[in-house]
């Protein structure tokens, strides 16, 4: 199962990558995250890991597995026939910036945890956009 959402920001990527890679403030400016941990020091960086919470879902712990400085990041949460990747990706367009979110759930029970939260998936993804939107656009 694979989910997507997009969002353009009117801001500089630059200042937008900044906003999305504090992750413990995700709190602060969506609704879809109620506590995000840092399990490691800053900076983000491969093999770091988040702790996060949000309504309807369990605590999930995120391991980053893939980072381009100022560009993307990817991470990754297990849970028993379930890998979730979660990619995060920020792009230059026009006078402003083009935010992309893709999760994927893979697994024996990938698909069908996927079907079951497809609704609340879509809603999430979404309002991560939009409240990344806004926060960045405050300046």
């Amino acid at each position: 199962m694979e989910f997507t959402a997009d969002v353009l920001i009117d801001a500089d990527p630059a200042h937008v990558w900044s906003v999305f890679t504090r992750v413990a403030q995700w709190p602060d400016w969506t609704n879809s995250v109620t506590s995000a941990t840092p399990l490691d020091p800053p900076p983000l960086g491969v093999g770091k890991r988040v702790r996060i919470k949000q309504p309807k879902l369990p605590t999930t712990v995120w391991t980053l597995t893939e980072l381009t400085e100022g560009r993307s990041w990817t991470w990754v949460a297990t849970g028993p026939g379930v890998r979730t990747t979660a990619e995060h990706v920020v792009e230059p367009h026009g006078d402003g910036t083009r935010v992309s979110l893709r999760l994927r759930q893979e697994g024996w029970l990938g698909t069908l945890v996927g079907r079951l939260t497809a609704g609340l998936t879509d809603r999430y993804l979404a309002m991560e956009c939009e409240g990344l939107k806004s926060r960045a656009e405050q300046g």
